[in-house]
């Protein structure tokens, strides 16, 4: 192996330090699910609207 996998960039890193972050990365690596879920489903419709097709005025104290 003559290229690191791991590079530390600014300052200096015991061979402990990087064997701990290498750790991390890899028990971070194996916990993810392997196919991606599909938690987030966002908004049934656009969260802004198009001005030209509201219904005209709204009064000043109506929150929608």
């Amino acid at each position: 192996m003559s290229t690191p996998d791991i590079r530390v960039e600014k300052g200096h890193a015991e061979p402990e330090e990087v064997a701990a972050i290498t750790a991390i990365l890899l028990a971070r690596a194996a916990a993810r699910p392997s196919a991606p879920a599909l938690a987030h489903r966002g908004r049934p419709r656009a969260g802004w609207r198009r001005l030209e097709r509201e219904g005209g005025f709204r009064a000043p104290h109506s929150w929608r």
